[in-house]
C-alpha cells in the first residue's frame, strides 16, 4: 500500500509558489502568444490552424473572471501550475515515496525551469504538462492496482489533452509500446482499453472533425516548424534535456529511471521516454515535448534521493540543490530582473524578451497611423500575430482600428474588405522583406523601440507606409497567409 499522502506540506508548497507566480505575473507584460490567445478566445471555434481550442478558451475564461490584464489572464496558468505540483507528489506516492519523498518531488518540480516558465504565462505547454502527468498518474495506478477501469480515466484525460495539444499521442504511444516491450502485457488484455480509447476519441471528436474539414492545417504548421527550426531543435535536444528541469536534478531523475526500470510493473515508463525522445528528435520537434516524462522520473527518484541524503552527513545536499536551482531558474524564466537588464537572459531564453515592449510598439504604430492620408480607407497590416494581438489589446487607447494579419489563424479572421483600397501601414520584423513585397509604393517611416534597450524580436521592427495592396485584398490574401 502507498504511504499516506503528504497533503498539507505538498498543497502548501503548491499554493505558496503559485501565489508567487501570480504576484510576479504583471512585472513585464503579455507574451506574444498570449496576445494571440486573447484574440483567438474572442473567435471561439473547435480548432485553429496551429492548435486545438482549449488554451484560447481558458484564456477567455481567465480574462472574464479576473480581468483583461497579464495578471488576470495568467491566473489560470498559476492554477495549472499548482495542480501540476500536487499531481507529481501523487505520482511519487504511487512509486513508493513516503512523505519526505513526496515533498521533495513537489518542490523539485515546482522550481524546475520548464514548470516555472509554463506556470508563469498561458501557453499550450502550461496545460499539456499537467495532462501528461495526470495520464501517467492514472497509468501508474492502473499498473499498481491491476484495476482496468482506470483506462476510462486515462481515456478522459487523453481526450481533454487532445483539445489542447496533439502531443499527448506521444505519451500514449510511448506507454503502450513500453507495455508491449517490457510488460506487463496483461494490462493490455482488457475490454476497458478500447473503452478508454473510444472515450478519448469522443471527447476530442469536435476538434478532429474541424481538422479534417479544414484539410489538417496542423500538419502544414508542423512542417513549417521543421523547416524553420528542425536542425536547431535536433542540435539542442540533448543539452536541453539536462537543463529544462535543472542540472542539479539530473541525478534524481536518473535514479528515478533506474527505479522504474528495475520494477517489472512500472518498467513501461522507463521504456517510454527513450522511445518518445527518439521520435521527437527524428521529427525535429522541440526538446520540451518530452519533459513531462522526465518529471515522471523526478517523481520516481525522489524517494531514493531522500534515502541517499539520510545516509552520512548529506542532509545539506538536497536543500542546497533546490535553493540553487530555484534562484537560477527564477532569473532565467521569471520577470525578476528589470527589462533593461534582460540582455544575457534573453539570449538564453528569448521568451523573457517576448514579454517586453508591446505597449511601446502600439504607441509608435499609432503615431505613424496619424500621419496616413485617407485613413477612412486605410488598413494596418501586421506580419505576425504578436503585433496584431498587441494592436488589438492596446490600440483602442489610441482609437486605432483592428490590425489584420495573415499569420496562423489570424488569416481566417481577415482579409480586409476590398473597399479598403487606401494606404496600408505595414508592421514587420526588420529581417523580413517578403511581406512588404505584397504592397505597392512602400517607404519606411519608422522603427520600433521598446524603450528598454532590449534586443528582442520586435526591437527595430519596421513601420512602412504603402500606397496600397497589390491587386485586391481578397485576391492577395492567400499570398499573405503564413504558417510559421
Amino acid at each position: 500500500m502507498p504511504a499516506k499522502f503528504a497533503a498539507v506540506p505538498v498543497t502548501t508548497t503548491a499554493l505558496l509558489l503559485a501565489g508567487v507566480l501570480t504576484a510576479l505575473s504583471g512585472r513585464y507584460g503579455y507574451h506574444r502568444d498570449e496576445l494571440y490567445f486573447r484574440v483567438a478566445g474572442q473567435h471561439l471555434a473547435w480548432g485553429y490552424v496551429d492548435q486545438p481550442p482549449l488554451t484560447p478558451l481558458l484564456a477567455r475564461v481567465s480574462i472574464a473572471l479576473f480581468g483583461d490584464t497579464p495578471t488576470g489572464l495568467r491566473v489560470v496558468a498559476s492554477i495549472a501550475y499548482a495542480l501540476t505540483v500536487v499531481v507529481v507528489a501523487l505520482l511519487a506516492r504511487e512509486f513508493g515515496a513516503g512523505r519526505r519523498g513526496q515533498l521533495l518531488a513537489a518542490v523539485t518540480t515546482a522550481v524546475s525551469s520548464m514548470v516555472l516558465a509554463s506556470g508563469h504565462m498561458v501557453s499550450t505547454p502550461t496545460f499539456d504538462i499537467l495532462f501528461w502527468l495526470l495520464l501517467c498518474l492514472f497509468a501508474a495506478r492502473l499498473l499498481r492496482t491491476g484495476e482496468p477501469r482506470w483506462y476510462l480515466a486515462i481515456g478522459a484525460v487523453t481526450g481533454v489533452a487532445l483539445l489542447n495539444k496533439y502531443l499527448v499521442v506521444l505519451a500514449v504511444a510511448g506507454l503502450a509500446a513500453g507495455l508491449l516491450a517490457a510488460g506487463p502485457r496483461a494490462a493490455l488484455r482488457t475490454w476497458w482499453l478500447p473503452a478508454g480509447v473510444l472515450l478519448a476519441v469522443v471527447i476530442a471528436a469536435p476538434n478532429l472533425c474541424w481538422q479534417v474539414a479544414h484539410g489538417w492545417p496542423q500538419l502544414t504548421v508542423a512542417a513549417g516548424i521543421d523547416r524553420k527550426q528542425g536542425l536547431e531543435n535536433r542540435i539542442s535536444f540533448v543539452p536541453f534535456q539536462l537543463i529544462y528541469l535543472a542540472p542539479p536534478f539530473v541525478p534524481i531523475w536518473v535514479a528515478g529511471w533506474r527505479r522504474l526500470w528495475r520494477d517489472r510493473q512500472l518498467r513501461a515508463f522507463a521504456v517510454a521516454y527513450p522511445l518518445v525522445a527518439v521520435v521527437v528528435l527524428a521529427a525535429g520537434g522541440k526538446a520540451y515535448y518530452v519533459i513531462p516524462l522526465l518529471i515522471v522520473f523526478l517523481a520516481a527518484g525522489a524517494e531514493p534521493a531522500v534515502r541517499w541524503a539520510e545516509r552520512g552527513r548529506r542532509g545539506w545536499v538536497l536543500p542546497s540543490a533546490v535553493v540553487f536551482s530555484a534562484v537560477v531558474n527564477a532569473i532565467a524564466v521569471l520577470p525578476v530582473l528589470p527589462p533593461s537588464a534582460l540582455g544575457f537572459v534573453n539570449s538564453v531564453n528569448k521568451e523573457q524578451g517576448e514579454q517586453v515592449g508591446w505597449p511601446q510598439l502600439v504607441r509608435q504604430v499609432a503615431a505613424a497611423w496619424q500621419r496616413l492620408p485617407a485613413r477612412d480607407r486605410a488598413v494596418i497590416y501586421a506580419q505576425n500575430y504578436g503585433e496584431a494581438g498587441a494592436i488589438a489589446r492596446y490600440g483602442p487607447e489610441y482609437r486605432l482600428p483592428a490590425a489584420y494579419s495573415g499569420h496562423m489563424s489570424y488569416a481566417d479572421w481577415g482579409p480586409p474588405p476590398d473597399s479598403a483600397n487606401g494606404p496600408v501601414l505595414v508592421v514587420h520584423l526588420v529581417d523580413t522583406v517578403d511581406v512588404a513585397a505584397n504592397f505597392a509604393g512602400c517607404r519606411r517611416i519608422g522603427r520600433v523601440d521598446n524603450g528598454a534597450g532590449l534586443k528582442n524580436d520586435e526591437h527595430d521592427a519596421v513601420l512602412e507606409q504603402c500606397d496600397g495592396v497589390r491587386g485586391t485584398w481578397s485576391a492577395r490574401w492567400p499570398a499573405l497567409r503564413s504558417y510559421y
